[in-house]
């Protein structure tokens, strides 16, 4: 990934989390970093399908069709090895010949994806014979943005160029701005001609014959480099050494549940390959959204990811802090939405983006992700991670943050923040569910804007408590009063207008007309996540996300199945979201309610097991007593960043882990259910140590490599709670 400039322009206007167009849900997707390819599962590219290799949101292949002797590959299998996520091997075999029942020619495609992509296409003849093929790789490009591929509406390019070499093919296509070029090159002596390479080649009896292309891209960013050469060992390559390193860094979690095991295993793994880098701070990674058609930085996803992954490290937290500072608005531009002070919802590169967009490569129309920057913020000074030489930065950024929140979010003066588009060119929704009729009434009629969403209150609560824990940190205690005193009118002011006595839940919004909004919907769960719920209301949000009406029996609904819009197979009118359910364990753990705690989280776990563990962006919100495992949604992102990094809050949350390091605590009182003990996790980062948590069949805790001067402070040492507990 490339983040360009820091004048912010336009970006995509599709959600971090929009809905991507499928091709039939069997198709492959490899990655590596920004870079990702997309094919069928016989390893062909179709270009009327959402398929190719894509370099800086930009399709470098569209086609990549392999024939012997004029015949396609009969699919055999697909090797697509989860811990190599940018490597798969796709197993086929030609047709057998007119005169024999059998094929005897195995075909072999080794495909390797890094700033650019790399095959290996062995012939294996098993037979007793020689065998004489005509083996021909059907090649073309359109150079097209990444989402007119997904959206369907790609154009045929003009003017496109093509230069035939003895062993190359190089496509050009020259625009008024940007020059793209796709240089594809094959090993073995192929006869090349415009969009085919065709070897003749006679494979002995009981051998093999092979070729290796590489694929090389130059976009408006410059040459990529090619991370994995033919010839090179893949161990040798960087994408190889940067995951054995990450692996090497990961805490090790052991539970008594197999099923939590492999969620948090497999969601690990996959937060390693959805790693990105901002060229300002290489070496420094950041977080994509998700594969495929989201391999981008998005202010909200990428901020609650790596909230979730706090415990697993805390150094994309930083970085994506870093990152979202030097990206912060400091103008106004109603194309983009940029406002002084406002945190971005996405960055994009691709070749149609400063022409639809207004003129840049970043948008900024997202309600929640600026006071979930500040959230962050406080919360790595929390987890003892915040660098000395970053807090002056970063504790400025929040300020300015706070200040959009303020004046710009609160553009009516009544204590909420709002969001409006600006033009027809925005997002009509700005919270996470950003979808057209992602907010709407209990009859089910859309909200009108301005909208106030209820869990944007609580995460701006959140934030003002958040500022005033980094100034008591800084010895600041007149900041602090300051801030928890906006916190605490705040909180006042949303109990009092979202509270919705005859339901006995909080409203999903207020309108423009400052009217509630009254559908009953998951977002009430990230209330009790913030804390902006009083704690009298909050049994009765309990029992709703609890309820029969909202969780599926896998996890939580986005909106209670009594009300109009309701549609399990929607995206988000009944859906279950892993990272959204997940939140909502977060805030009953909070809040002290056990059981409806355990419930979910175990629901949860259960639905990752119907997953092989990769928890999906979402599923259909289906009873579990209409159906046994969860039913899919057809075009859900996997791997998914909030998704990956669900079961980890999950088990944060069992646990009540909650560290303290500026005051010398941690805080760890478990609400673990038994069929997860016992829980051994070791190599946790807090506070630069590595330190290790068990919770034994029993209930003992044990935790060993506090940070010096950190102690550990448990229910028996602590004051008993004020959160209700409904075990």
């Amino acid at each position: 990934m490339t983040i360009d400039g820091e004048e912010g322009a336009a970006g995509a206007w599709a959600s971090g989390s929009g809905p991507p167009v499928a091709g039939d849900g069997v198709d492959v997707t490899l990655l590596e970093g920004s870079v990702f390819c997309v094919s069928s599962r016989s390893g062909d590219m179709q270009r009327d399908r959402p398929h190719g290799l894509f370099v800086s949101d930009t399709r470098i292949l569209s086609c990549w069709r392999l024939t012997v002797d004029g015949a396609q590959m009969q699919s055999l299998s697909t090797v697509d090895e989860a811990a190599e996520p940018y490597r798969a091997t796709f197993v086929g075999r030609t047709p057998p010949r007119q005169w024999l029942a059998d094929s005897t020619m195995l075909v072999l495609r080794d495909r390797l994806v890094g700033d650019g992509m790399r095959e290996e296409i062995t012939l294996r003849n098993l037979g007793a014979e020689p065998v004489g093929v005509t083996l021909s790789l059907i090649v073309d490009t359109d150079f097209a943005d990444l989402f007119a591929v997904k959206e369907g509406r790609v154009r045929p390019p003009h003017g496109m160029a093509i230069d035939i070499g003895t062993s190359s093919m190089t496509f050009t296509l020259a625009g008024p701005d940007i020059t793209h070029t796709a240089q594809i090159t094959g090993s073995g002596e192929p006869i090349v001609t415009p969009g085919r390479f065709t070897f003749r080649v006679v494979v002995p009896q009981r051998s093999q014959w092979s070729t290796c292309i590489e694929v090389e891209a130059l976009t408006g960013c410059g040459r990529t480099e090619l991370r994995h050469r033919c010839g090179e060992p893949v161990a040798c390559s960087a994408p190889a050494q940067r995951l054995q390193a990450w692996r090497l860094s990961n805490p090790r979690v052991v539970t008594g549940d197999p099923a939590l095991d492999r969620s948090i295993e497999v969601g690990t793994r996959d937060l390693g390959s959805l790693q990105i880098e901002d060229p300002r701070q290489p070496g420094n990674p950041i977080l994509a959204a998700g594969a495929p058609w989201f391999m981008a930085l998005f202010g909200r996803d990428s901020l609650l990811t790596a909230w979730m992954g706090l415990g697993l490290d805390p150094r994309l937290a930083l970085n994506t802090l870093r990152t979202l500072a030097r990206l912060q608005g400091t103008r106004t531009d109603p194309l983009t939405e940029e406002e002084p002070g406002r945190i971005l919802h996405e960055v994009r590169l691709g070749t149609a983006a400063a022409l639809a967009l207004g003129g840049g490569t970043t948008y900024y129309g997202t309600a929640d992700a600026t006071p979930l920057f500040v959230m962050l913020l406080a919360e790595l000074d929390r987890w003892g991670a915040l660098p000395d030489a970053d807090r002056p930065s970063l504790l400025a950024a929040a300020d300015k943050a706070l200040t959009w929140i303020r004046e710009y979010g609160d553009a009516d003066g009544d204590g909420f923040v709002e969001y409006q588009r600006h033009t027809d060119r925005g997002l009509v929704n700005q919270g996470w569910k950003d979808s057209f009729d992602g907010v709407n009434h209990a009859d089910g009629h859309l909200a009108a804007p301005p909208i106030a969403l209820c869990e944007v209150q609580g995460y701006v609560y959140a934030a003002f408590l958040g500022r005033a824990f980094l100034a008591e940190t800084d010895g600041d205690t007149a900041c602090a009063d300051q801030w928890r005193s906006r916190a605490a009118r705040l909180k006042a002011a949303f109990n009092r207008a979202f509270w919705m006595p005859e339901r006995r839940a909080f409203a999903t919004a207020l309108d423009g007309a400052k009217r509630q909004v009254d559908a009953v919907t998951s977002n009430m769960g990230h209330c009790l996540w913030a804390g902006i719920v009083d704690d009298d209301k909050a049994a009765a949000v309990a029992a709703h996300l609890a309820g029969t009406s909202m969780n599926s029996g896998f996890g939580l609904r986005t909106l209670a199945a009594d009300m109009g819009a309701y549609n399990p197979m929607s995206y988000h009118n009944g859906s279950v979201w892993p990272h959204d359910t997940a939140i909502a364990i977060a805030g009953l753990a909070n809040y002290g309610f056990v059981n409806e705690t355990r419930l979910l989280a175990l629901d949860l776990i259960d639905a990752s097991e119907y997953f092989g563990g990769r928890l999906p962006e979402l599923f259909c919100g289906f009873s579990r007593a209409d159906f046994s495992r969860p039913v899919p949604y057809p075009t859900s992102c996997s791997p998914q960043a909030w998704a990956a990094a669900s079961s980890r809050l999950v088990l944060r949350s069992l646990l009540r882990f909650n560290p303290d390091v500026p005051h010398g605590q941690v805080h760890l009182s478990p609400m673990v259910p038994d069929r997860l003990l016992p829980i051994c996790m070791e190599n946790v980062p807090l506070a630069g140590t590595r330190m290790s948590v068990t919770v034994e069949a029993n209930g003992t805790v044990d935790v060993r490599g506090l940070p010096e001067g950190v102690r550990l402070v448990t229910p028996r040492t602590s004051p008993p709670t004020r959160r209700h507990s409904s075990s």
